[in-house]
Order: C-alpha cells, then structure tokens, then sequence
C-alpha cells in the first residue's frame, strides 16, 4: 500500500509540474516582447506596402506610434479583422498626436494588395525574413521551417512614446482574439493623463 501512495504523490506533483509549466507558457502582455518602459529595437529600413523604404523616424506622429505586429493581411481572418478595426479608429488616433504602423512577414504585395482593397489608409511594413519579429523575441514557436506560418509573430500591440519607449503594451492570450481598436484609442487617453 506504501508503493501505491508514493506513487500517487508522485504522480501528483508531476501532474503540478505539468500545470504550472502550462500556465507560466501561456504569455501575458507583460512578459511578450521587450519590456513596458524599454526602448523599443530599431526596426532599422522596412519596405512599406508601396516598397518605400521607411525608419522609425518617418513613422512616428508627433507624440509616438502604435506598432502592430500581427500574422498575415494574405491568410489570417483574425489578423485582417484587426487591421480593418484599426482603420476605422485612425481618426481618433491621429488626434491623439499617434500614427500607426502594422508589421508582418507579407511581402509589400500582399500588403499592397490588402490596404488598397480595404481602403486601409496606415502604414504597412513588410519584414519578409522575420529579422524584427526576431528582434522583439515575437516569432511564434509552434510554426516549424516549412510551414507557410514559419516566422510570424505573436500578435501584440505596442504603443510607443516619440523617444521609443513602449509605454504600453496590448495582447491576447489567443491569437484569434486581438485588442478592438477602442483599447488602443482608451489606453492612449490612459496614458495622456499620466495613468
């Protein structure tokens, strides 16, 4: 009877393992990407949907950027639902002294092709070998080499002041859910009174 209990507890504490590892796997907001309060990475020269060469410098409105990161504007329902949504809200954003950028591994011709069919009147900016989804630490792990998802990133939403430090971070656990762009227009009010 002795064997049978330790094998029991035994059993449990790996069944503990097991669960606590799969809810420190699941990422927050927090822990995605570099940290709220950092510098971003320089994303260095992206082509943009037209294959105009763009910095941060050029992408910036007056009191910072929102930069997108999502899968694909080509294949992802959930991806080319968001993009639309921030569109509708880019009003509001670029009142707030904000622009936005929305990054993926797309070529410009996807990215073209998407923003003139859905009228999507932002930045696009095309990063085809995945070097700034990899400098975020966003490249998705469950995709391997081969797969046509190999390379995206993590869908995440970071809001970045005019010095590049990401003053806030928005996130899902699920990567068919993503922040409404509402989220995006409230946390920049949030941050415009110094919450």
């Amino acid at each position: 009877m002795r064997g049978k209990a330790r094998t029991f507890h035994r059993m449990a504490w790996i069944a503990t393992l097991l669960v606590g590892g799969i809810f420190t796997f699941a990422a927050s907001a927090e822990d995605l990407g570099p940290p709220s309060g950092s510098v971003a990475p320089d994303i260095g020269t992206r082509p943009d949907q037209n294959g105009k060469p763009r910095t941060f410098a050029d992408l910036m409105g007056q009191n910072g950027l929102i930069l997108t990161f999502f899968r694909s504007a080509d294949w992802c329902p959930f991806c080319q639902a968001q993009l639309i949504d921030l569109n509708g809200g880019l009003t509001e954003v670029e009142k707030r002294g904000y622009h936005i950028a929305a990054l993926s591994y797309d070529s410009p011709e996807i990215l073209q092709a998407f923003t003139v069919k859905r009228r999507i009147a932002y930045t696009f900016l095309s990063d085809p070998k995945s070097e700034v989804i990899g400098l975020y630490k966003l490249r998705d792990p469950q995709y391997p080499l081969g797969s046509r998802a190999y390379g995206v990133p993590r869908p995440i939403t970071f809001i970045l002041n005019h010095d590049r430090v990401i003053k806030s971070k928005l996130y899902e656990e699920s990567y068919r859910d993503r922040p409404p762009v509402t989220a995006v227009i409230s946390k920049l009010d949030e941050l415009a009174e110094g919450n």
